[in-house]
């Protein structure tokens, strides 16, 4: 049975510009993931759960990982296997693992640990894990410390009601289970797109699917009348943090 939170659910409706304009993730951040898991992904049976696109199941593939997405919209599924057609892929979350005990040498969670249960999701990592496998989760955030991107951030909090505080991505952290032995890193990184890329990317957040389309493009366009004056060339700058924690079985 496909198990997943309605609001997760919601990327379907926009899998196709998903795929086309959410980033990527830094090598940097698997060779993290290799540093704090002891172990190397060339060759390793992984499992990316809630893989989405394949945004992150296609780095592990480049280091030479044997891979097996599982996700659980149909829409989102369907990008996966247009853009990796050759990688396995399997509907269900991490709730309820469609696969083997004791399988896989690392389970990931690139962008996707928030939509699962954790009393369930835990169990489940850990019964596909080997002894010494490594589950790894990680979270790509704007990144608050560059001015522009803390303004915008401050504009999207109004918007869905997130208080005034700036969003710390060291926060993501709090999710994790207390009873697993994370160890915790950050990587940062950065792209430049063009602003309408910018503006493509912003639009696939889940807030704005569940907004809707009327509030969605009156917000974009009040955006992208800020963003051209602060960056009048069109080309912006993306600064992230990639938040990291690694736990060994």
């Amino acid at each position: 049975m496909i198990r997943a939170s309605s609001q997760g659910l919601s990327f379907d409706s926009a899998a196709v510009s998903y795929a086309a304009h959410r980033p990527s993730y830094p090598s940097a951040l698997l060779d993290a993931v290799e540093e704090l898991a002891g172990l190397s992904l060339a060759g390793a049976r992984v499992a990316d759960v809630g893989a989405g696109t394949g945004l992150g199941t296609r780095g592990l593939v480049e280091r030479g990982a044997r891979v097996v997405g599982v996700e659980p919209g149909e829409g989102m599924a369907a990008q996966f296997r247009a853009g990796l057609p050759g990688v396995p892929l399997v509907r269900g979350d991490g709730n309820a693992l469609p696969l083997v005990s004791s399988s896989l040498d690392v389970v990931t969670y690139a962008q996707s640990w928030h939509w699962t249960d954790p009393r369930r999701s835990v169990s489940e990592a850990w019964r596909v894990l080997r002894a010494g496998g490594a589950l790894a989760v990680w979270w790509n955030d704007s990144d608050g410390s560059v001015p522009w991107v803390a303004a915008q951030d401050l504009r999207l909090r109004r918007l869905f009601g997130g208080g005034e505080g700036a969003y710390d991505p060291a926060a993501r952290f709090r999710r994790l289970p207390d009873e697993l032995p994370f160890v915790r890193r950050q990587v940062r990184w950065s792209r430049e797109v063009s602003l309408d890329a910018h503006l493509a990317n912003l639009a696939t957040y889940s807030d704005f699917l569940v907004l809707g389309r009327e509030g969605t493009d009156r917000f974009l366009a009040k955006e992208r009348e800020i963003l051209a004056g602060v960056f009048p060339e069109g080309a912006v700058q993306e600064d992230y943090v990639v938040s990291l924690a690694v736990a060994v079985r």
